[in-house]
């Protein structure tokens, strides 16, 4: 009979390990997730750019001219007073000599610049007829250089008008002859703005030549970035350095 009581004891002492392990086992803590990696934080939005050309820059009063412009990272442009598209162009006549502005806007900023069209003013008439111009003022006043965009040769829009002006020069007068000049804007190498020079001065030739003038009146010469024709150092005015330049070789 002891020995029975003694085995009943027993089975309830281990029952009774067996479930308070069970309950300590219940309570333990889940272990706790990894901390997760740091984000690395979000970079700035690009700033935004704006450029702007005016085709001639010089002109005659009741004459036109043409506003070209391009941007970049902007949600936002404005000329003048209007709002505009992020590129494009537009044919103005002012009256008088006037300073353009362009603000293009974005998450990065602000970005502004102009550019200035200059207006002669027409000569009153005369009761006498006036003495012819001078060859060289006329080829001033008539004879438009062909501008381009960076690293490119290409004939733009703004230089197809200009060049077309210059043509109708040149058949007005079959004797003169012209040097073309290729310009580049400072940056890049001697060599290359030299090589590039020559390829826009070659394409300025062969753009007035299928406009119907003789290549044998024409010659081309690179000066590269060594004659700019303005000397700060940002867009507006490396856009001046970028041409096809005219000089006569009458």
């Amino acid at each position: 009979m002891m020995r029975g009581e003694r085995g009943v004891r027993f089975a309830l002492a281990v029952a009774m390990a067996t479930a308070l392990g069970a309950l300590t086992a219940c309570h333990h803590e889940a272990p706790s997730a990894a901390n997760p990696a740091p984000t690395a934080p979000t970079p700035p939005p690009p700033r935004p750019t704006v450029t702007l050309q005016a085709s001639p820059t010089f002109i005659d009063q009741g004459q036109s001219s043409t506003l070209t412009w391009s941007s970049t990272n902007a949600t936002k442009v404005v000329l003048g007073a209007d709002s505009v598209a992020p590129e494009g162009s537009k044919t103005v006549t002012p009256d008088s000599s006037t300073t353009y502005s362009i603000t293009a806007s974005g998450p990065g900023g602000d970005a502004a610049t102009s550019v200035r069209i200059t207006v002669s003013p027409g000569s009153r008439p005369a009761e006498v007829s006036a003495p012819p111009l001078p060859f060289d003022q006329l080829f001033r006043q008539n004879v438009r250089d062909a501008f381009f965009d960076y690293d490119k040769y290409d004939i733009r829009p703004d230089a197809r008008d200009a060049l077309a002006r210059t043509a109708e020069f040149l058949r007005r007068y079959p004797e003169a002859k012209v040097g073309i000049e290729g310009h580049c804007d400072e940056r890049g190498s001697l060599e290359y703005n030299l090589a590039l020079g020559a390829e826009r001065a070659e394409a300025t030739k062969k753009f007035l030549e299928s406009l119907g003038i003789d290549g044998n009146r024409m010659s081309t010469v690179s000066y590269g970035k060594e004659r700019p024709f303005c000397t700060e150092h940002d867009e507006s005015c490396w856009q001046q350095n970028r041409r096809g330049h005219f000089v006569s070789a009458r």
